[in-house]
């Protein structure tokens, strides 16, 4: 009998290394198209339920309820993000094709701050430095630009798959994890609260903060004061600095034009209004649409950056969320079947 269950136990131990060894050589080779995937099951934990009800309610195709699903979110999700990052891009591309002239103006701004504050910013192979980098930037640009495009194409190619093939995806999941039903179910409820709180409630705020420094931008005089708010709304959804990316500059332009007021008023408003704004929203709006610890957002946030780019941003809090949850599925699991067995074992 002993054999028996060793043998049983090799053979499961080799196939379970065979599953590793073959996922691990597929994740090396589409690993690209990680980011895709991603955002596939983003959109997709944001509309499964929409396509439920068109599809079992409504008795809908799901052809054309995948379809509609899908242009809705292009529209609603992507366009406004498309043409902000496009206003952007416009800004950039001047940046770099005139960085020359920048760099001539960024020494003036320099030398102006540190000639009235007795201070050293910068030094002129630093500055030199940033303006090459800014001419050096344009391949990795148009690259990043491309490398977008195709993962906003893959991303809805499996997003449409999944939708067509919703119901008999979870299903499937649902039966060969091999966990407990009701782990299974506090899995999937915090995989689907963690992406609805920071797909959602992370654009919110950022938004918000832009919305509540774009009429103090038209009132103090920025110039271009839409373009400033883009860089806050993208800015306000970077951790632990966040919108200052926005208003600290702008009040370094101001002092550096002999607008010491304007730069003290727009240091004070950014901290004191701007910057409160994203710290009772992140502490109110995302713990009450997720139950969500502000630290697990801001070190799940700058992880999931590195790791998977701007879709981090919802994944790395979740990475944490899920670590955490597998502690006490394990301990739910395996730790207390243990505590059993060894409760039956008689003493000698």
């Amino acid at each position: 009998m002993n054999d028996i269950i060793s043998q049983n136990r090799i053979r499961q131990v080799f196939f379970i290394l065979l599953i590793l060894l073959l996922f691990l050589l597929l994740f090396i080779k589409l690993n690209v198209f990680l980011p895709a995937l991603l955002g596939a099951i983003t959109l997709y934990i944001l509309l499964h339920k929409w396509m439920f009800h068109l599809t079992e309610k409504k008795n809908w195709p799901k052809t054309w309820a995948a379809l509609l699903l899908m242009l809705f979110s292009l529209v609603v999700i992507l366009l406004p993000v498309f043409l902000l990052f496009n206003m952007l891009s416009s800004k950039v591309n001047y940046a770099i094709q005139h960085s020359a002239e920048l760099t001539a103006a960024l020494k003036e701004i320099v030398a102006s701050l540190e000639a009235r504050f007795n201070i050293q910013l910068l030094s002129d192979e630093n500055i030199n430095k940033i303006g090459k980098a800014f001419a050096d930037s344009v391949p990795r640009i148009v690259s990043a630009t491309m490398n977008t495009l195709t993962n906003i194409f893959f991303m809805y190619f499996i997003l449409y798959f999944m939708l067509v093939n919703s119901r008999q995806m979870e299903d499937t999941l649902y039966e060969y994890i091999p966990l407990k039903d009701e782990n299974v179910n506090k899995i999937a409820r915090e995989v689907h609260t963690m992406v609805y709180s920071n797909a959602i409630g992370i654009p919110l705020i950022a938004i918000a903060q832009g919305l509540i420094a774009l009429p103090f931008y038209f009132i103090i005089g920025v110039k271009e004061p839409w373009f400033w708010f883009g860089i806050t709304c993208i800015a306000a959804m970077l951790p632990v600095i966040g919108a200052a990316l926005a208003y600290v500059p702008l009040a370094l332009i101001f002092f550096a034009n002999d607008q010491s007021m304007k730069g003290i008023l727009m240091l004070g408003y950014g901290f004191g209004v701007i910057g409160l704004v994203d710290n009772v929203l992140r502490f109110t709006l995302l713990k009450k649409m997720g139950n969500v610890h502000p630290l697990i957002t801001v070190f799940g946030v700058i992880i999931g950056l590195n790791l998977f780019g701007f879709i981090g941003l919802i994944f790395g809090p979740l990475l944490i969320s899920l670590f955490l949850i597998l502690i006490k599925i394990y301990t739910s699991e395996f730790a207390a079947k243990q505590r059993v067995l060894t409760r039956r074992i008689p003493e000698n």
